[in-house]
């Protein structure tokens, strides 16, 4: 018994840190909101079935230490073991970062785990410590909750030093010219864009990648802002009301651009309302004699913008502002003509495609030439422009070409990529797993995202059949062909799929969002 003992306690560790270091990573992939992990708990419990059963058997060891419990104990623990480094091994699309928050999580998470041992074995025993472990191994699922209340007080400190830091460092750069992006979808891209346009004139900092979130901007600006800067991009992100004036009130822009506004993150926004008035909490922090550019093309942003001073940018629409004519589109890329409220008119020439990133440029061009850069001159930076990675990316390999549209896929976006999908000659395949995050209303938005797919696209590769249904169902309500709309498990199954495909001329495959690991 004793040898059994010591078995299932040394056995337990292994498991025990692995789930641990599971449910971490999806808590980090959860944004570290309570509300939002829940709801993945919700949806994904029965993922973690094992642990349940185990909490389930720690109950009964502690109250009947016998061979028979112990021995299933440690089948259970080499169970739990082999699946979550399977787990591990495959969750590999955003990868557990260890920041020094989850640094702290895991040392609260040892400390307490360490506690309560040594509680039960000074005043228990040794024997009640195997059922103990396989209770906080099924636990895992939810300590977190504790972790982040009792962390709580720490979290707060450490955040209001990172900030006010931050704070101090914009304050010594007293001419540094700020500009906020925000946005539903394209901010990112705009932000490179505006990177490229200026960065000739300009010593400019900018967010990396998708650095959007207050703790992601203060790490930039500690870590990376310079006296020498004279301006600094700075892309706002949001899931919620008020995440944006949290943003502006840490580096309080003089200048800002609003990219577009739609149904994105609808499952923590709860309505189109929200998602309005959080993006327009940018224009609301503009000081007088700042300057907002709005996408005249996005009717949310018009039909809010009233009471703001405004200068508009369109590529399809006319009005006043910045505006686009003779839109052309080619395998080498996109010309058009863009007319500045001056009269000032230019042909530009770009490798990028698509509408959605006409729009974002033209919003760049708009942004450079009010900041003192004439049309003609921005001719060569706009041809310079790079495709941002997983945006419409186009990536050529022989007779294939990747466009790599993978990162957040939102109803008018994917709609604008199939669309441009079907402009371009060849063979048109489209592979998605669909969109997430559009609450109450995400089926509809799927369904209607296989109807534009079923018009637009010569092959339709679905992955994960459940996610999936309500695009299939769109799909074959408009009289696709079934044999030609195919689901796979796994990416990696319909990649191979798609390359297999026969048809003459050159093959075009879209890759529309690619899901998290916590979905």
């Amino acid at each position: 018994m004793r040898i059994l003992t010591i078995a299932a306690i040394v056995l337990s560790v292994p498991g025990l840190l692995l789930a641990g270091r599971y449910n971490l990573h999806m808590f980090q992939l959860d944004s570290y909101m309570n509300v939002e992990h829940m709801a993945w708990l919700k949806k994904n419990w029965k993922k973690q079935g094992l642990l349940l059963m185990q909490l389930a058997l720690g109950v009964l060891a502690i109250f009947v230490r016998h061979v028979a419990t112990f021995s299933v104990l440690i089948l259970m623990d080499l169970i739990i073991t082999r699946y979550y480094f399977y787990l591990k091994k495959n969750n590999t699309k955003k990868k557990l970062v260890y920041t020094m928050r989850v640094r702290r999580q895991i040392a609260t998470n040892i400390i307490l785990a360490a506690i309560i041992i040594a509680l039960v074995d000074i005043f228990a025993g040794v024997g009640y410590l195997p059922g103990t472990l396989a209770v906080i191994t099924g636990l895992q699922m939810f300590n977190l909750f504790v972790i982040v209340v009792i962390n709580k007080p720490l979290e707060k400190m450490v955040t209001n030093h990172f900030i006010n830091d931050a704070k101090r460092r914009l304050h010594e750069v007293p001419d540094l010219k700020i500009i906020g992006i925000t946005g539903s979808y394209g901010k990112t891209s705009m932000k490179y864009y505006l990177q490229t346009l200026l960065q000739d004139k300009f010593n400019v900092l900018i967010t990396p990648e998708s650095y959007n979130t207050p703790m992601g901007i203060v790490k930039t600006i500690r870590s990376s802002l310079k006296p020498t800067h004279e301006l600094f991009i700075c892309e706002m992100g949001a899931k919620y009301v008020g995440d944006i004036k949290e943003i502006c009130d840490i580096v309080h822009p003089d200048h800002g651009v609003i990219s577009s506004i739609g149904p994105q993150h609808l499952e923590t926004f709860g309505n189109m309302d929200n998602i309005i008035s959080t993006k327009f909490e940018l224009a609301d922090a503009i000081p007088e004699g700042g300057m907002l550019f709005l996408n005249g093309d996005n009717e949310y942003i018009t039909g809010n913008s009233k009471k703001y001073s405004s200068v508009f940018y369109r590529s399809k629409s006319s009005g006043d502002g910045y505006t686009t004519s003779d839109v052309s589109l080619s395998q080498l890329g996109t010309e058009f003509t863009v007319t500045a409220p001056s009269g000032e008119s230019e042909r530009f020439q770009m490798k990028l495609v698509g509408e959605h990133n006409i729009i974002n440029v033209v919003g760049a061009i708009a942004v450079a030439n009010s900041f003192g850069i004439p049309l003609k001159s921005l001719k060569t930076s706009v041809r310079r422009i790079q495709p941002v990675q997983h945006r419409m990316q186009m990536i050529r390999r022989g007779n294939v070409t990747i466009i790599d549209d993978a990162y957040n896929s939102n109803p008018v976006g994917s709609k604008v990529a199939v669309e441009t999908l079907n402009m371009l000659e060849g063979v048109r395949i489209l592979v998605t797993p669909g969109m997430v995050e559009l609450g109450r209303d995400e089926d509809d938005f799927n369904y209607k995202f296989g109807t534009y797919a079923a018009q637009n696209c010569d092959y339709i590769l679905l992955v994960g059949k459940k996610h999936t249904e309500p695009i299939y169902k769109g799909v074959m309500d408009s009289g696709f062909p079934q044999e030609k709309c195919v689901v796979f498990d796994k990416l990696e199954e319909a990649l191979s799929y798609a390359y297999s495909i026969k048809g003459e001329g050159h093959k075009y495959i879209l890759l529309e969002n690619d899901l998290p690991d916590n979905y």
